[in-house]
């Protein structure tokens, strides 16, 4: 290698060492993110989160237990045509007819800050025996 930086000196040695190892990889790239709002119907606390398109209602509940550790007792539902419809917990936000309008947003020079979809989230009572 020579000693200083100089442009005529050839770098393409293959496949980078970090990229032929799988141990090193830690996660995987998204194709798209956005931020939602979750609210919670209890005590009415607002999260504001930043989600991939692919993550699942259930890999966001894990990430919303750093705000609340129940999350699991909570029905999560968003308003569709005035009425609280549930979501579906195995499906992606776009799977339950929340659509990712960032790229429009952005098209239309509107800040992606105008509009969050909010999602909100009902305590079920975990104690009720059936």
């Amino acid at each position: 290698a020579p000693p200083e930086p100089v442009s005529s000196w050839g770098t393409d040695y293959g496949e980078p060492w970090f990229r032929d190892d799988d141990s090193y990889c830690i996660g995987h790239l998204s194709q798209s993110v956005r931020k939602i709002v979750l609210v919670n119907m209890l005590t009415y606390q607002e999260t504001q989160l930043e989600v991939c398109d692919e993550e699942t209602l259930f890999e966001i509940q894990e990430r919303y237990a750093d705000w609340n550790a129940h999350s699991c007792s909570y029905t999560w539902k968003v308003l569709d045509e005035d009425v609280f419809r549930p979501l579906d917990m195995t499906k992606t936000l776009e799977q339950n007819g929340i659509s990712n309008e960032t790229e429009l947003f952005r098209k239309l020079s509107i800040s992606t800050e105008e509009y969050l979809p909010t999602i909100h989230v009902y305590f079920d009572d975990d104690l009720t025996e059936h």
